[in-house]
Parts: structure tokens; sequence; C-alpha cells
């Protein structure tokens, strides 16, 4: 099994026409990831690359093709209403690739996914992928990836990458790999994405990259110690930043005193995780685990 997608999941690209969504359309064609349909609002009826049709709606997307989930390339002054428009036609999960949305955006997108179904992955994310199966939904590089039973989750996509290719290298395959973003309002949690490997029966272990910043590490940390029973390996990036500066992702700064990466270690070392005190001991770290 995988997590959040699988064999039947049918995708659609929300900006499929514009440049990025172009580039990374054919990527994913590529990895082999069942693209069915693509929306841009006023080139319903072309096809891309006369091969995948594109709808004006995701609506229409959803009815004429049997859409599932949507990989959104759209600019960030519209990824708002399109992340919206995904969970009003009923779909099952959203992955925002788009970075810039202004924050108050997404808390109308939060407050607008609650009692809906719709799973949303991001914004401001590389997305997921699913070696296994070969759905790749979003800009995850999928020559790195190898199927396997490891479970990736991670606020950073460049550190996302960094560990696919350390387990690989290790001959650790992957299940899924989330990158979940690092924006201050987004869509799933570190705690909602573990629990979803902790009930995989073909995940066996889960690496977790975090970042200072908010305090969604310390809140996985709590789950971990709760609910986990499979191995969880971890890193914490930003140990260097100087006090006060934001580095990286817009929920990347630590206010208050709150938000620390030695905070984040001890929360994580106490739940039994443990912590890879360099980017380049990912996987190695994780690797000791399975001994």
């Amino acid at each position: 099994m995988t997590i959040l997608v699988n064999e039947k999941s049918r995708i659609l690209i929300q900006g499929i026409t514009g440049g990025a969504g172009a580039f990374h359309t054919r990527q994913m064609l590529d990895a082999g990831t069942r693209i069915v349909a693509g929306v841009t609002p006023g080139k319903g009826g072309q096809k891309f690359d006369d091969v995948i049709p594109v709808f004006d709606t995701v609506a229409q997307a959803v009815e004429k093709a049997g859409a599932t989930a949507s990989v959104i390339f759209v600019p960030a002054p519209f990824a708002a209403d399109s992340v919206m428009e995904c969970a009003a036609a009923g779909l099952e999960l959203a992955v925002c690739i788009t970075e810039g949305i202004p924050t108050m955006d997404m808390v109308k997108v939060r407050a607008f996914l609650e009692g809906k179904s719709m799973r949303l992955i991001g914004p401001n994310c590389p997305g997921l992928i699913a070696p296994p199966i070969a759905q790749k939904l979003g800009i995850t590089p999928h020559r790195v990836t190898r199927p396997g039973r490891i479970g990736v989750i991670s606020r950073s996509g460049t550190l996302t990458y960094e560990a696919i290719g350390q387990l690989g290298a290790l001959g650790l395959g992957q299940s899924t790999c989330v990158g979940i973003g690092g924006d201050p309002v987004g869509g799933m949690d570190f705690a909602e994405v573990l629990a979803l490997f902790e009930q995989d029966p073909d995940t066996d272990a889960v690496i977790m990259i975090g970042e200072i910043g908010g305090t969604a590490e310390e809140q996985a940390a709590k789950f971990i110690k709760e609910n986990m029973k499979k191995p969880v390996a971890a890193f914490i990036a930003g140990r260097t930043a100087p006090p006060g500066k934001r580095m990286g992702h817009a929920g990347a700064i630590i206010a208050g005193g709150k938000g620390t990466a030695a905070e984040k270690v001890a929360a994580l070392e106490a739940a039994g995780v443990k912590v890879a005190p360099t980017p380049a001991e990912l996987g190695a770290t994780l690797a000791s685990l399975l001994r």
C-alpha cells in the first residue's frame, strides 16, 4: 500500500498550460503518473500534447474525466481559489505546489476546508511521490526514488530529495514521500501524515524532516510518543540560524522564543525519535533503527 494515493487515483493538473504546469506535467507522465485531465479557465476543449483533455473547471474534469486528485501550478494570486475549487468539486486530494500565497488567503482556505473530506498537501511544497505505484504528484525528481518500505515526510523540498537519495544509496526504498511545505498556514501537518504511515502495513519506518519555527514538530513528537509503534528518525534544519532571523520558508521564524531547533530536538528525543545531527546523516540515522 501507499498513503494518500493509489493505483486507481486519477490526477488532474490545474495550470497545465502554463510554463511550470506544462513542464512538470511531462515529468509526471514520464514517471508513470495517471494524469487524466488538465484545467485552465478559458482553454477548455484543447488537448495538452494532443493527449490530455483540458477543461475550464475542476467540476468538469471530475464529471467528464473522473479526476480524483489535483496538482496545482496556479499563480499565487489565484491559487487559494483553485484549492477551494477542488474541495467544492469533491476531490479526495489537492497538492498545491505554488509558493508565495498570501497567508490570509490560506486562512480562508483552511476555514473553507472545515467539514470537507478533501486533504490538502502544501502549499509551497514539492508534493508527494509513491514509487511502488509510480504515482508522482508534484516536482520530486522521480529518478532518485526507488520502491520500498520507508516513509518520508518533510517541510523542506531539497532535504526531501536528499533523504531519498541517501536512503536509496543504502538500499532502502520508499513507500510514499510527502513534502508538506513550509508556510505558516497550510494543509496536512506532520502528525496527520504520521498517522497514515502508522496505519500503512507496507511502511516499516519513517524519516521526518522539520525545521525551526512553529510547533508542528513538537506536536508530532507528542503524537509519536502516544501513538506510533514504528521507528521514526528525524532531522531539524536551522540549528545555526541567527536568533530572530527568518531562514528559508515563510514559517521558519522563531517567535517569542518558541520554535527553536533545540526545543524541537529535545521534544523528539523525549518521544524516542533518533535525531540526525547533520543532513549528511539522514539515511544512516534511519538505517540504524532497522538493525
